[in-house]
């Protein structure tokens, strides 16, 4: 059986320094904002050459606290893209601002810009909704079109986020993803490429006078004092223990991120004319968080699956549906076609990718998908 992530084979490879690293937490019992939280801070900063990082609960609460930070709310709009996870669309409801959902490219599943700059422009012309910001996510590992994302946010006055949940550690251009939008929003999700035991995220920004704010916010919204309340704020505080954990892993991330990308090569020469594998977004290295192949349709879809799994092979689909045409969010949409989107998740699947894949293991995936 071929696992579809395994982070049993990655605690192994670790143990010896992820056992120091907890056993220090638990000795010295600050279990909230402790020592290793402003480490993992300074060492995620450090990698994407970020000025600062600041560490909080989820990726989602990474979303939120940028968005907060801004002042988004009521009246404003909020462009995503439509294929993606739900938790990107349901930041600016929760913020009582509106998501306004984007097609994306048919080729490497990043939000086009050209569809952003529509999207943009019918939004100004309709004048009920105020465009405030933009979220564009590095999906699946591979970076999004930052240059051309920025130069729309700066040119329509777009506070613009990375939402690089499943892509830390991918590169464009040369850069490592972290310092391409005015902040940057990663997930420690355990399956994300740096995943941790738990839930777990940080905010990376160049700006002091933005993380100072994501400090406060994440603790209640306080000042110079824990109780001194600035601001209305949340909870959204890293655990130290889930710190511990990631300085343990970023001691493999590298190796890691190379292992994904000779798995990633290997599927390529073994699965080409059987299926269409990933394009690559040009000039960037992937985190390869998912590996996502096109069908021809849902049916072949369906029938691959089936085949894949007699031969104890898993797989996923990611996404099934656009989240325009999620229950939760169809009030929000303004009925604005997304024929990409909407293709994409009725074709789309994910094979097994993960550093502890062997050669033998990417032979039976392959195998199985050829029949």
């Amino acid at each position: 059986m071929v696992a579809f992530l395994d982070l049993r084979a990655q605690q192994r490879r670790i143990a010896t320094d992820l056992r120091r690293r907890l056993d220090a937490v638990l000795e010295h019992c600050q279990f909230v904002l402790g020592p290793e939280v402003a480490e993992l801070e300074a060492a995620l900063a450090g990698f994407c050459g970020a000025a600062h990082c600041v560490a909080v609960s989820s990726g989602t609460d990474a979303l939120q606290i940028a968005l907060m930070a801004e002042g988004v709310g009521r009246g404003d709009a909020v462009f995503l893209p439509a294929f993606t996870y739900t938790a990107t669309a349901e930041v600016p409801l929760l913020l009582g601002a509106v998501p306004v959902f984007v097609d994306v490219d048919a080729r490497t599943f990043q939000i086009s810009p050209d569809a952003l700059a529509a999207r943009i422009a019918a939004v100004r012309a309709a004048g009920r909704l105020r465009p405030r910001a933009l979220i564009g996510v590095d999906l699946f590992g591979q970076p999004a079109d930052w240059p051309a994302l920025s130069a729309i946010a700066a040119r329509e006055g777009l506070f613009a986020l990375d939402d690089c949940a499943q892509s830390f550690g991918a590169s464009l251009h040369g850069a490592r993803l972290g310092r391409a939008a005015d902040a940057t929003a990663i997930s420690f999700f355990p399956s994300k490429p740096l995943g941790g035991y738990g839930d777990g995220g940080a905010l990376l920004t160049d700006s002091g006078d933005r993380a100072a704010l994501y400090r406060s916010l994440r603790s209640h919204g306080e000042g110079t004092t824990r109780y001194e309340v600035l601001r209305t704020g949340i909870n959204g505080r890293l655990d130290t223990l889930q710190a511990a954990v990631l300085l343990s892993k970023l001691t493999v991330f590298e190796d890691e991120l190379a292992a994904r990308a000779r798995i990633a090569a290997a599927y390529d020469a073994a699965l080409a004319g059987a299926v269409t594998v990933p394009a690559r977004v040009p000039d960037s290295v992937s985190a390869w968080a998912i590996y996502a192949v096109l069908l021809a349709d849902a049916a072949a879809r369906t029938a691959l699956q089936e085949r894949l799994r007699a031969a104890g092979v898993p797989s996923a689909i990611y996404y099934p549906r656009p989240l325009h045409h999620q229950p939760a969010y169809r009030d929000a949409h303004d009925g604005t076609a997304l024929p990409v989107a909407e293709d994409l998740a009725g074709r789309i699947l994910a094979l097994p990718i993960h550093p502890d894949l062997t050669e033998a293991d990417v032979a039976a995936v392959a195998a199985a998908v050829r029949g």
